[in-house]
């Protein structure tokens, strides 16, 4: 017990949470979720995986560590709560990001990202959930991380380059949006005689990442680009998965 909040120390986790539920007595999703659980017991248990099993080797990769604990969070509301009760922890803390500087800091010069890493991180890697879209797989991409990097030191390029090959899905655009850019994909839209035109904007070089919506109380993916893409659409109505973390903007 020490009187700062705590630490992932290995072997001896050292905690200072006052034996309160959420941080401090606070939830920081402001969903409810948070209040469920005491924040630093979850928490530093989930740096066993990601910290304490799997290390970087650069201090600028720390979203590694801290990105993949965050969202350790969500999974134990996913487990004892259930997954729409973990949407709405991991969506809920979204209004702590603060898009400042890229999660990903300068190498070899000792220097740490942004703290997005670790709210930002883990709606990251939410995200990344609904692309892989087989929670299984999902869950097996974790385990597997764990296993392929036994108390290994690694580089983020060996992290991104593991998720891509074990989802199938080249990443490479979307962990370049989310971890070395602090702009937001942007759904941007039109719809003007049923005909429905949307396109990403505020995105990297070649990003195409897909998205669910409903339109016209259908549920659906769409696959923008950089470009203008049309379809046919009789109403009026658009939403956006909220799993996902992007922002939208009808024109």
């Amino acid at each position: 017990e020490v009187p700062y909040l705590g630490m992932e120390h290995q072997s001896s986790v050292t905690y200072g949470n006052q034996y309160k539920k959420g941080y401090l007595g606070n939830d920081v999703s402001g969903s409810g979720w948070g209040l469920k659980f005491d924040f630093i017991i979850i928490h530093e248990s989930g740096h066993e995986w990601f910290a304490n099993n799997i290390t970087y080797k650069d201090i600028a990769d720390m979203w590694i560590h801290e990105s993949f604990t965050s969202y350790s969070e969500n999974l134990f509301v996913d487990y004892y709560y259930g997954k729409e009760a973990s949407s709405e922890y991991v969506i809920g803390i979204r209004k702590n990001i603060k898009n400042d500087k890229p999660i990903i800091g300068p190498y070899n010069v000792n220097k740490e990202g942004s703290g997005d890493m670790y709210y930002k991180g883990a709606n990251m890697l939410h995200t990344l959930r609904q692309l892989i879209e087989d929670d299984e797989k999902w869950r097996q991409i974790l385990r597997g991380l764990n296993k392929t990097f036994y108390h290994q030191t690694v580089t983020t390029q060996q992290i991104e380059n593991y998720i891509s090959e074990q989802s199938g899905i080249d990443l490479t655009a979307f962990f370049n949006q989310y971890l070395r850019d602090t702009r937001i994909p942007t759904l941007e839209y039109s719809i003007e005689n049923n005909e429905l035109k949307y396109r990403w904007i505020n995105i990297v070089e070649n990003f195409d990442m897909p998205i669910q919506v409903t339109v016209d109380e259908k549920e659906q993916w769409l696959y923008p680009t950089a470009e203008w893409k049309s379809m046919p659409n009789e109403g009026e109505i658009i939403k956006v998965n909220p799993n996902f973390y992007v922002e939208t903007k009808k024109l």
